[in-house]
């Protein structure tokens, strides 16, 4: 018996012609994940193998693979020669370990891909329950509610296993282009980079910091959240921009009560351009609507006016709720609070204009020559390979 790992796509199934790019895509991103476990990847009819993984490892390599996009579900299984009683013994060894986790009762699903074995799926399902019952009398069959699924599928060789791992699902990454995610430390803008990579974007990050109005441990925590994001994303080019000197001269020059939508021009702006050199071609923010001053519907127009790239907002009808069970599921929230400031949080108005209009912010900033403040920000900014 040899251990192999099933892995099983979802929506990959619905494309046509040009299926085998993608597969081929989630292939590649599977041999990454699993990058130093010493596994053998192979595809056939549908079906992701992977092999050769040492026992000790085994859990190390689901748990990476929940985390690569596209991957629906992995199953651990025992491989046998295609022959009955190879099956039994195999399916004897998988239920033992069932049990041991608490199962009493079982239903066994067949699925026999090669149609020259000899026995259909009905009567391997009849032989294999009738032999679990014999070799186990505390067992029980119940078809409607199994505690423990005792599955075989018959392909180039027999294949029995009875747990199946649920992974991260949605499009490979790297198979819908790049865009640049704008992270703060916050809760939202992660989980916006996880939804968008779930879709096959490849991300690059920028984050703006105000040194000496923002700590250290502010940037270090943004770095925490791009690695916790990279997990699932691949590897993601992090930009720290200093901003200090452009928003102290929007707080000191520009009317109070604009200074939070014109700093998100100008995070735009800078955004649209460092995008450009990384070759992504729209930009990604946490933005929900509603949540804050900035984020209603007019201020979204404003905001959208600085860029010409497209805005893409994963999180538009998410309520706080919502953003906060994605970011525990994929381990950012504990970082998220910690309770160090961003830029976004300092020389905040007291009274934030609610409903601004693009011809009086574009007079605001144009009040103020921010080109050389622009340009020197992007020439002192921090670019830091993430994985």
């Amino acid at each position: 018996m040899n251990q192999v790992l099933l892995v099983r796509y979802g929506e990959i199934h619905l494309k046509g012609l040009n299926r085998p790019f993608f597969e081929r895509k989630l292939l590649d991103n599977i041999r990454a994940a699993l990058a130093g476990l010493d596994a053998a990847v192979r595809f056939d009819q549908g079906r992701i193998f992977v092999e050769g993984v040492a026992a000790e490892h085994v859990e190390e390599a689901c748990l990476r693979l929940t985390r690569v996009f596209g991957v629906h579900s992995i199953s651990p299984a025992l491989a046998v020669e295609k022959e009955y009683t190879a099956v039994a013994a195999a399916a004897e060894s998988v239920m033992e370990a069932s049990m041991k986790e608490g199962g009493r009762t079982f239903k066994c699903f067949c699925r026999r891909a090669d149609k020259t074995f000899p026995m259909d799926s009905q009567q391997i399902d009849r032989e294999l329950g009738h032999d679990m019952l014999e070799r186990f009398p505390e067992l029980r069959v119940d078809v409607r509610e199994p505690q423990i699924k005792l599955c075989v599928e018959i392909r180039d060789r027999a294949f029995v296993y009875a747990r199946e791992i649920m992974g991260a699902g949605g499009m490979p990454t790297g198979t819908a282009g790049r865009a640049m995610l704008l992270i703060s430390g916050g809760i939202d803008s992660p989980v916006a980079g996880y939804m968008m990579a779930r879709r096959g974007i490849e991300l690059s990050a920028i984050h703006f910091y105000s040194y000496p109005y923002t700590s250290e441990r502010a940037r270090d925590k943004v770095v925490k959240l791009t690695e916790l994001l990279a997990r699932y994303a691949g590897p993601v080019k992090l930009h720290l921009v200093p901003f200090t000197e452009i928003q102290l001269a929007i707080y000191d020059r520009c009317p109070p009560k604009e200074t939070t939508i014109l700093m998100r021009r100008l995070m735009m702006r800078i955004a649209e351009r460092v995008a450009e050199a990384d070759g992504a071609r729209a930009l990604v923010t946490g933005e929900a609507l509603g949540q804050v001053a900035s984020q209603t519907l007019e201020s979204l127009c404003v905001t959208d006016d600085a860029a010409d790239m497209p805005v893409f907002r994963p999180l538009i009808a998410f309520d706080k709720d919502d953003i906060v069970n994605v970011a525990k599921k994929i381990g950012t929230f504990e970082t998220s609070i910690l309770p160090y400031e961003d830029c976004c949080t300092v020389f905040v108005p007291a009274h934030p204009v609610t409903r601004p209009s693009v011809a009086g912010l574009r007079a605001s900033e144009a009040a103020v020559d921010f080109s050389e403040m622009i340009e020197k920000a992007r020439a002192e900014a921090e670019v830091l390979e993430v994985n």
